[in-house]
């Protein structure tokens, strides 16, 4: 594969502070047009290369002048403290390299599975996908619904198989793994070449010359000997083929298959177009280490990716709801940006990455900022008119003065008051709304409390700007149980919020997570209550005797009044329900509200002058608790309806481990794809960490969504946790 070279890059000296890898840290640089940008994702499971192939890029292109190092945490992309502490990406970065006039912002993004949210904040930021394959694993399922879902979208993608400096590494089975996992439209377009068993080289199958790396990052090209020809005539074929069958000229394999040599400007002129559109997806070979393949990787990147002119853009609506037409990106046009990533700097306040859809944003600007959708994770809609100081370009971390950003660029702002992540930035006098992209929703409690009463604000402030990046945190006050519970995405992500509050000086510790019990009476009871207090002067007197029985579930509460005589003035009927009442929201066995019962007031007495509306209802909420010591109460415990949707191959062990839950399966149905929809009535104490392990059980492509349905006996062979807390 030919493409334009990129030796020669200038790389300029390092600007003289602590970072002297930072080649261009003292300014930014602004595109002048769409036609000039590229953005691309760096998708992948964990550690398969994104975070060290970014560090690579940014080198081979100039703008740092060496590369960091994971262990040491002097990446670029991965800057937060969190991240240097697990050894892996947790957020999205986004760097910039400039090649042949090109601007390509690369979006770093996590592999791991805890935090798809960053992963879906860099897709909708790009424009394009490039999945980093391991020569040394195999495609984990994860990846590879990955791809299919990029496939829906129609996202242009490429295959780069990283780590081939490494003594068992396998491109030939690193790419039929591809083959396998992606389709027949992922073709390599490069063969590594071998001097000594290791990799030297990269052999371009459709120019027919080696860039030998032989001597460093900056390859030397030469043509390939008849044996290396002869040995990659397969390849080379497969990939005219292919190229061929995407051609829009359809004389082209008829000419080919009659022996006809193809212009390589034209084959490769139809591999780029064929990428751009999102139907054939080239493999291209690289090392980090050795600089293996980066000057191809920058040309595919700058050549067959498309520029955001060529991709469709969100739909908007203004503030009220209603569709404001279709975008185009234009920097002429209306101002519309999207915040894909907030974080909380300690200087700068509060800096959002934003992506500019449409028109120009510039410094000194007056915009409009608004938030929907997210009121159920504690992020209630908002509108704000903002007047931007300063606009940056990011380079991970770091962040450059730019004087604007074009449509189709990415730029970071800092001071934007109460923006979060998935908020619109759009003119103040043509206020829009960009319609969110879809957020995964968390699921797994962790219950933390402050370690003190004056951490209390503490948490409650830092709570709030944690939340505001993090659009797949929901923070939660429990109605019933009172805990403060964070909803996560698995225990790394809920790891790295308790880090980052710790990290802003907030004092907190994490307790166990107590399910919303219930109770209700199993038996028919009585009971007496007698509230009688003389402390001279003034006393207290009210007796009542109750009959109480259950009733079917969610039949609530009932109270009827068989008294006869006035034993009981009718004044106080009332004040005994209030007592009961009282009474059942404080629960009589182990704390938790008691419900679906009938209370029936069937006698009792009173004073003339002693009694009381306070009197009475102290007596009813005593004759609820000794009917509850005389009688017999059951637990209930939350059900819930749950969705499980997972590959076909994983639905028997998925079935098999609801079962081992308690679980009581409903129903099966195909979702197409190969994948099934599982559906389930599974206790909640079952559910504490199902995110976690239903990941493990079906290697990671399993999703699931609840919603509450009842509360059902707890058997008695079952202690939850929550009845001992």
């Amino acid at each position: 594969m030919s493409m334009k070279g990129t030796n020669g890059r200038g790389k300029g000296p390092g600007r003289g502070s602590s970072d002297l890898r930072r080649a261009d840290a003292s300014a930014g640089t602004p595109a002048d047009s769409p036609e000039r940008i590229r953005n691309v994702a760096l998708v992948g499971h964990s550690g398969a290369g994104k975070t060290m192939l970014h560090e690579a890029l940014l080198a081979a292109a100039g703008t740092i002048t060496r590369m960091g190092s994971i262990v040491d945490g002097t990446t670029v992309s991965d800057s937060e403290p969190s991240e240097v502490h697990q050894q892996r990406s947790v957020v999205l970065s986004v760097a910039p390299v400039v090649a042949d006039g090109i601007k390509v912002n690369l979006l770093d993004t996590p592999g791991y599975g805890d935090f798809t949210g960053e992963l879906r904040a860099g897709l909708r930021a790009a424009d394009a996908a490039l999945f980093v394959v391991s020569a040394l694993d195999d495609i984990d399922a994860a990846t590879t619904a990955l791809w299919a879902e990029c496939d829906q979208l129609g996202t242009p993608r490429a295959v780069v198989i990283s780590r081939l400096d490494h003594p068992r590494a396998n491109y030939e089975a690193a790419v039929a793994a591809c083959q396998r996992a992606f389709g027949d439209s992922v073709v390599p377009a490069y063969l590594p070449v071998r001097t000594d068993g290791t990799v030297t080289g990269l052999l371009g199958l459709l120019s027919g010359t080696v860039s030998d790396y032989a001597q460093g990052a900056e390859p030397a090209v030469r043509d390939a000997t008849p044996e290396e020809l002869a040995a990659s005539e397969e390849a080379r074929g497969t990939l005219i083929e292919g190229i061929i069958s995407e051609s829009e000229d359809e004389s082209l394999m008829d000419r080919y298959l009659g022996g006809e040599q193809i212009d390589v400007d034209v084959l490769v002129g139809d591999l780029e177009t064929a990428v751009a559109r999102g139907s054939f997806f080239p493999v291209l070979a690289s090392s980090a280490e050795t600089g293996l393949g980066m000057t191809e990787l920058l040309d595919m990147l700058i050549r067959a990716f498309p520029s955001p002119l060529e991709r469709d853009l969100p739909e908007v609506t203004d503030l009220a709801g209603s569709p404001a037409g279709p975008l185009s990106c234009d920097p002429g046009g209306p101002l519309v940006g999207e915040v894909v990533r907030t974080t909380i700097d300690p200087f700068l306040g509060r800096v959002c990455l934003v992506r500019i859809f449409s028109g120009t944003l510039r410094e000194d600007s007056a915009v409009h900022v608004g938030g929907r959708g997210l009121a159920e994770r504690g992020h209630e809609d908002h509108d704000s008119d903002e007047r931007l100081a300063h606009l940056y370009s990011p380079l991970g971390a770091s962040l450059r003065p730019v004087p604007y950003c074009v449509a189709g660029d990415i730029c970071a702002i800092a001071k934007l008051g109460n923006a979060e992540t998935g908020d619109t930035v759009s003119a103040k006098e043509m206020p829009l709304l960009v319609v969110a992209w879809e957020m995964p929703e968390p699921l797994m409690p962790v219950a933390v409390e402050a370690a003190t009463r004056s951490d209390e604000d503490a948490l409650a402030k830092s709570l709030g700007k944690v939340a505001a990046g993090d659009p797949t945190l929901r923070v939660e006050r429990n109605a019933e149980t009172h805990q403060l519970i964070l909803w996560c995405m698995g225990e790394a992500h809920g790891e790295v919020v308790l880090d980052r509050l710790r990290d802003q000086g907030v004092k907190l510790q994490t307790v166990q997570v107590v399910t919303p019990l219930r109770e209700t009476f199993a038996a028919p009871a009585t009971g007496h209550g007698r509230y009688v207090k003389q402390s001279g002067g003034h006393g207290q007197y009210a007796i009542c005797d109750i009959e109480v029985e259950a009733l079917e579930r969610g039949a609530g509460f009932e109270f009827i009044d068989k008294t006869v005589g006035g034993v009981i003035p009718g004044t106080f009927i009332g004040s005994v329900e209030k007592g009961v009442r009282a009474q059942m929201q404080k629960g009589v066995s182990a704390g938790f509200p008691v419900v679906d019962i009938r209370v029936t007031l069937v006698g009792g007495k009173a004073h003339s002058v002693d009694s009381s509306d306070a009197a009475f209802q102290a007596a009813g909420a005593l004759a609820l608790r000794e009917a509850a010591a005389a009688g017999r109460i059951q637990l209930l415990e939350p059900v819930s309806a749950v969705t499980i949707s997972t590959p076909d191959e994983y639905v028997g062990p998925v079935m098999s481990d609801l079962s081992s839950r308690r679980g009581r399966v409903t129903g099966t149905t195909s979702a197409g794809g190969e994948i099934t929809e599982v559906t389930a009535e599974v206790p909640d104490e079952e559910l504490l960490r199902y995110a976690v392990q239903l990941r493990g059980l079906t290697s990671g492509t399993g999703r699931f969504r609840r919603t509450y349905l009842r509360h059902e006996p707890v058997p008695g062979n079952v202690a939850p946790a929550a009845a001992n807390a």
